[in-house]
């Protein structure tokens, strides 16, 4: 009995440094992109990609900061995760209320509706989503981002709260009305 625990404490170790090993490789790829990052361009010419650097020089990130135009990005980028986050699940809570506890005829047929919604990839979404906004008029700004996203993640969000919301006790729905 003792000589399997042994064995299952040897295994568990084994499998431990197994994975570390994969992490290892996986971080190396990150590992070059930030020694690379502070190497000036005559420095990567001359020692290549794998020396480490011999300064810290961060010119290159500035650079690269002012030219793509970072800071606009990175508030873009912001206002558009925070503002899907929360129409989505204001969306989410009202269909699913509506398709959990109302008496909505078809319910079946939404439920599969936003099963089949998640199912699908949002790479076969891109010509539809580009011509929706193009009809309205709307292509290239946030508010196009912005509706496409909460549509998207509320499907998920619809299924997970209808099934919640159809398991809440109808005692507990009445003496809430």
């Amino acid at each position: 009995m003792t000589r399997t625990r042994n064995l299952n404490g040897v295994g568990k170790y084994f499998s431990l440094i197994v994975l570390f090993i994969f992490l290892a490789i996986m971080l190396v790829p990150f590992f070059i992109v930030i020694i690379n990052a502070f190497k000036t361009p005559v420095e990567y010419a001359n020692n290549g990609p794998m020396a480490l650097p011999q300064g810290f020089n961060l010119n290159g990130m500035i650079d690269f900061w002012n030219r793509v135009d970072f800071t606009t990005k990175l508030l873009n980028s912001a206002v558009i995760s925070l503002t899907v986050a929360v129409l989505a699940v204001v969306v989410s809570l009202l269909n699913s209320y509506a398709l959990g506890i109302g008496k909505i005829k078809g319910r079946t047929f939404f439920l599969v509706f936003f099963i089949m919604a998640n199912f699908l990839p949002q790479e076969a979404l891109a010509y539809p989503l580009y011509y929706f906004a193009k009809f309205f008029h709307i292509y290239d700004s946030l508010v196009a981002v912005i509706i496409i996203f909460t549509v998207i993640q509320s499907a998920f969000g619809t299924y997970l709260l209808t099934s919640m919301f159809s398991t809440f006790p109808k005692e507990l729905i009445e003496a809430a009305r």
